[in-house]
Formats: C-alpha cells, structure tokens, sequence
C-alpha cells in the first residue's frame, strides 16, 4: 500500500504530475502548479486596496475617518459616492479577476470549479488582511461579490439587487450585508453548486461573518452606523 509519503514524492518527481498529488483523504485534489501560482496570484490581487488608494487620491486617510474600515461603506459615508463607487467596482473586479484565474489554470471552461471559488477564497483572504497595508483590510464583501459574478452570475444579480433593497430600508449597510451573505448558500446551491466549489463558499461566507463581528456587536447595542442612501 503507498503511504501518504509515497503519493507526495510521486507528484514532485514525476514530470508533469501535480504539485499536490491526491490520495486516499486529501479533501483538495490534484492542485498543479499552475493552480497553485493563480492561488497566489489571487491573494494578491485581493490585497489591493481601492479603498486606501481612492481615500489617498482624495486626501484622507481611510483608517482615520468614520468606521476605520477601508471599504466602500465607509468611503461613502466619509468621502462621497463616486469615490465609493469607484472603491465597490475595484473591490468587485478583484473577485472576478481571481476567479477567472483559478478556472483558467485548471484547464477548465466550468466557471463553477473548485479552483475557481478557491482563488476566489484566496482573494477575499488578501482582501481582508492584504499584504500590502500590514494586514489591515476590510471585510471582503464586495470581493465575495465579483467570486459570484464569475461564478454564479444569477445569484450575484438577486444579492446585489436584494442588498440595495435592504440598505433603504434597514439605513444599515452591514445588516443588509449579513442577510444577503447568509442567503448565499442556499442560492447557491438551488444552481447546482456542490461538491469542494461549496466548501470553498462556505469557508468564504464564513470569512466575511467573521469580519463582521464588531458590527455585529453594534448591531446588538444599536449603535451600527447608517449610510446615507
């Protein structure tokens, strides 16, 4: 029987055998080399701040006013809309951009493979603690956002139309963040989205709740801030 040892050694010496060789239990498969570069590649495309870069254009410091948080909420309240609009379509493309990466280096036409909801997942990561500004970011919501527009573009359509529903009416851009995150997966999965591509999802939403929980917080204590709308 080949030890776990054996299945590694033969995907690092093997020509053209992927970098992480699958056996018995590996949850993740066969990442190749390519895979593994667009994993990167993503993370650091979602450590890009637009929020920092548009806040420095305008002459603020993004962590300094409002909430601190450099997202697109935040440059609205702060800042103004076109600014913030600039801030959630750079934040958004990052997630397309890293989901489109990971499709392309599987070799695959499916934009629901596992890979891509993975370097869609590598993306928010970067967006939420990007190396470029000390691991400081946001909350990875609109980059959650551009992963679904690859993937699922239906459902990105009925959370973006359903979020801006929920901020008229709630003044609250992180309530209506929350509900339209949670409700994801079950939309998600109504399009048949399955397999590792849902862990992957799951393992995002979780990421984006986490970074919601001052908010949270707030949100119990009354004291969430409003958006202007």
């Amino acid at each position: 029987m080949e030890t776990a040892f054996q299945w590694w050694t033969d995907g690092i010496l093997e020509p053209g055998a992927p970098v992480f060789h699958s056996y018995p239990g590996n949850m993740i498969g066969s990442m190749t080399l390519p895979i593994a570069l667009a994993i990167a590649a993503a993370y650091i495309v979602g450590s890009i701040d637009f929020a920092v870069i548009i806040a420095r254009m305008n002459g603020v410091d993004i962590h300094e006013v409002g909430s601190g948080n450099p997202g697109a909420s935040n440059v609205l309240r702060s800042i103004g809309r076109v600014p913030a609009a600039l801030v959630l379509v750079g934040d958004t493309l990052k997630g397309v951009v890293a989901a489109a990466m990971g499709m392309i280096a599987a070799g695959s036409t499916d934009p629901q493979v596992e890979w891509a909801f993975l370097a869609g997942l590598a993306a928010v990561v970067g967006h939420c603690y990007p190396i470029f500004h000390k691991f400081k970011g946001g909350k990875g919501v609109a980059t959650g956002l551009g992963v679904l527009v690859f993937t699922i573009p239906i459902v990105a359509v009925i959370v973006v139309s359903a979020w801006v529903l929920l901020v008229r009416i709630t003044k609250t851009a992180s309530i209506s963040s929350l509900i339209v995150v949670l409700a994801t997966i079950p939309l998600a999965m109504w399009r048949g989205v399955e397999g590792m591509s849902l862990v992957w999802l799951l393992v995002t939403i979780a990421l984006v709740v986490w970074r919601h929980r001052g908010n949270i917080v707030r949100m119990i204590r009354g004291s969430e801030q409003k958006v202007p709308t």
